[in-house]
């Protein structure tokens, strides 16, 4: 039986890209070495290395004010990262809090500086996008997070804005087309949306580059890492190939805009059952649904594991909610096929003929 991987992360991947990735890690080229053994001086590792990097600004359109960085640590190191670089002692930043991952880079940015909540969904347990604040524009920057894997909600569009945005996309890069001068920084852990886990991805405005506020150790300077084309230190070499096999992918199936076609054709289907089927029901607000991770209920918690049964016994796996919300979380990101959607949806109209 087919398994569809509804997992929010490590999360699932394009097969043809794990059928490629399982072949490098035999032999790269004709070297003779897997590609978990290649030097990452090698002249192979160093064509992953730019090709991964062009990819990034061919399929986000950037132009040479920005700078791309492939770094380890995953998106929490750079809660931290971020605000050591930017963010002075005496200088202030906004946090908008829709959950738990920004939460905790407001946790960390208070170390360095003064971190300030702008806005917070947290009086609705996150089930929605804050919309009625002001910015300061006296803000170093503002701090978003783009998409809640946890609560399933979504920036649909991000405000226009004098103070820069700095943003953790992990969960909906390369979903959908993204106007990139609102951003002095994009960060994205790699095994939501893009590869397997081990690799950050790290976009920076050189102009915001510009304005770093202290001093800081060598390793966690992004201008070390741009000076040496993210190969400072040994890099996650296995975990960048398969993200630059992704973009290949990705640039094959139509790019970011062809694929978010497709991520709105995908959302809308399952969307659409949960609010036709008498016995579920969403828990974003409809206008902050997530096209990425979507969240749900079933009106009787008692029928909870038989639902997860029979979705397992289709093939659908992975839809379990996350505790803080409960229910049931599917995580239908860009390698997700329509018909791993439509499985998981006929499931729910069989159960309704049984439940309902």
């Amino acid at each position: 039986m087919k398994k569809y991987n509804f997992y929010a992360g490590p999360a699932i991947l394009p097969q043809e890209v794990i059928e490629q990735s399982a072949k490098s890690a035999l032999e790269i080229g004709d070297t003779g070495l897997s590609l978990l053994e290649v030097s990452h001086r090698s002249k192979e590792v160093a064509d992953i290395m730019e090709e991964a990097k062009t990819s990034v600004y061919e399929l986000l359109h950037l132009n040479d004010n920005y700078e791309v960085v492939f770094l380890q640590g995953g998106a929490s190191s750079q809660f931290f990262m971020s605000a050591m670089n930017f963010l002075g002692e005496s200088e202030r930043a906004g946090y908008i809090d829709t959950g738990s991952w920004s939460t905790k880079a407001l946790k960390e940015a208070k170390k360095f500086g003064q971190a300030e909540l702008t806005a917070s969904s947290k009086d609705k347990n996150y089930n929605y996008i804050p919309k009625a604040y002001q910015i300061d524009k006296d803000l170093k920057y503002l701090h978003l997070t783009s998409n809640n894997t946890i609560f399933g909600t979504q920036y649909q569009g991000f405000p226009d804005s004098d103070v820069k945005y700095i943003c953790d996309m992990s969960s909906d890069i390369f979903s959908k087309p993204i106007d990139t001068s609102k951003f002095g920084m994009i960060y994205a852990g790699a095994q939501k949306n893009l590869g397997p886990a081990g690799a950050t991805l790290v976009i920076l405005d050189k102009e915001f580059l510009a304005r770093t506020s202290r001093e800081v150790p060598t390793m966690l300077d992004y201008n070390t890492h741009i000076a040496k084309d993210s190969s400072f230190n040994t890099p996650p070499v296995f975990s960048i190939y398969v993200s630059m096999l992704t973009m290949r992918w990705l640039k094959k199936h139509g790019g970011v805009e062809g694929l978010a076609q497709k991520n709105e054709a995908k959302a809308k289907l399952l969307y659409d059952e949960i609010d036709r089927n008498t016995l579920f029901v969403g828990t974003a607000q409809k206008e902050d649904r997530s096209l990425m991770n979507v969240c749900f209920l079933l009106n009787n918690d008692a029928l909870v594991d038989e639902f997860l049964a029979q979705s397992a016994a289709a093939g659908c796996v992975g839809i379990k909610g996350h505790r803080s919300v409960g229910g049931f979380r599917a995580s239908i990101y860009n390698a997700m096929p329509q018909e791993g959607v439509q499985v998981l949806v006929d499931v729910m109209k069989s159960f309704e003929e049984k439940h309902g």
